[in-house]
């Protein structure tokens, strides 16, 4: 945390309120953890899974506790509103939001989340069940990290944003000294699975501007992601007896290897790093007669996607010139686009939440999303929204942890960005 901007830090959080806003994001991470809410991919249903709606109603419920109206749409979408209290003679400044959503990945076990704490970290390895094995770097050392027993992810991704919004809220309404424009909270179901964005209430919406609350290390922010589609590749082969089958099967499991085979490995998401795109494989299953597979692919630019789709269009001739009688088809959809576009229409967004940064003491940086979040599909609605930390490490996997400290500084930067 850097110290420089103390002075301006008092005027928002004073150290007593620094400690009880460190305390406050802790007991409501954990609370909010340990509510099973993954969705599920195969489900068309939004929301996906109903813990989603446990967890909406909860916040629904701790919202108005604190005095804020939040409204609970029929797709689990949680909208609060928390009006300007600038003076009668201060022009009302555009809408601003917070977003976070209110599932966890199926790429990994999320019911029955145990979370563990561990005050004052020591460096060494943190080793839990079934031989996961946690190793923070230096910087954390000392610090307050909290983690799963091994046998869950932690769902940081994105419990720890909900906290980070609820807890900044409930500052904001307790200090009436602090001005502020109408501010909007939105909290909105199976992100993780792509499903959530097409029913968005756009009409309930009042913000302009919005900030999702979605990323990993501290002071990482980010205004660009991948382009991202989902594909499904279909194959069509015949099937007969093995001992009858010469010059007759065409066996659409084999297709489907040879097609997997095909992919780049040098374009794998294990093999790629910074700006550049991959093919990932996600699931292959069927037998002789049919077979089918789903693949994501990710590119920051929009041609470097368009030639990966045409790629896999060629793999799929190429796999029906190896199997005669075979056919293989290619549904490509798109899932998000980057919101680069939308962010740089509007530079003072950029601008406004790196003076918000600088006010809060935050090292900041900028780095691409090698991902999406809601942000993408807001920013396709003519909202711009960037994305803050929220101190999480490891997404989607058993090893996840997160840094209470990081948390708390995306906390405190959301109560500046709110801040007039």
């Amino acid at each position: 945390m850097n110290t420089k901007n103390d002075e301006r830090r008092g005027l928002l959080v004073s150290g007593a309120e620094e400690a009880a806003l460190r305390d406050a994001l802790l007991e409501r991470f954990v609370r909010y953890a340990k509510i099973w809410t993954t969705s599920d991919p195969d489900c068309a249903e939004t929301p996906t899974t109903a813990g989603q709606w446990e967890l909406a109603r909860m916040l629904q419920a701790e919202l108005a506790a604190l005095g804020i109206e939040a409204e609970l749409t029929e797709h689990c979408y949680l909208v609060a509103r928390i009006p300007s209290n600038l003076p009668p003679e201060y022009p009302v400044p555009e809408t601003t939001g917070f977003l976070a959503h209110l599932d966890i990945s199926p790429d990994a076990p999320g019911k029955d989340v145990k979370p563990r704490v561990i005050n004052n970290y020591d460096g060494r390895p943190i080793v839990l069940r079934d031989g996961v094995t946690i190793q923070p770097p230096a910087d954390a050392v000392g610090k307050t990290i909290v983690h799963s027993d091994g046998s869950t992810l932690l769902g940081a991704d994105d419990k720890a944003g909900i906290a980070a919004i609820v807890c900044a809220a409930a500052f904001l309404v307790s200090r009436e000294d602090i001005k502020h424009g109408p501010l909007e909270l939105i909290f909105t179901p199976d992100e993780e699975t792509g499903k959530g964005l097409p029913e968005f209430p756009r009409e309930k919406v009042n913000a302009t501007v919005c900030f999702t609350l979605d990323g990993g290390a501290g002071g990482e922010l980010e205004i660009e992601c991948f382009n991202a589609y989902g594909v499904d590749v279909t194959f069509s082969g015949n099937a007969i007896h093995p001992g009858s089958a010469r010059g007759i099967l065409v066996n659409a499991a084999l297709m489907a290897a040879h097609f997997a085979v095909m992919l780049p490995r040098t374009e794998s998401p294990e093999a790629t790093d910074g700006r550049y795109g991959f093919y990932c494989l996600m699931e292959s299953s069927g037998g002789q007669e049919s077979a089918r597979q789903k693949i994501i692919v990710r590119d920051f630019s929009r041609s470097g996607m368009e030639r990966r789709i045409a790629a896999l269009e060629s793999f799929a001739r190429a796999v029906e010139a190896a199997f005669p009688g075979g056919k293989v088809t290619v549904d490509a959809k798109p899932t998000y686009h980057n919101m680069r576009e939308a962010i740089e229409a509007r530079p003072e967004v950029k601008a406004r939440l790196e003076d918000a940064a600088r006010r809060a003491g935050i090292d900041f940086r900028f780095k691409p999303i090698r991902g999406g979040t809601d942000g993408a599909r807001l920013a396709e609605l003519g909202i711009p929204t960037p994305n803050i930390f929220t101190g999480g490490r490891n997404f989607h996997s058993r090893s996840e942890w997160l840094l209470l400290e990081d948390l708390l500084d995306a906390c405190r930067l959301t109560i500046e960005l709110a801040a007039w």
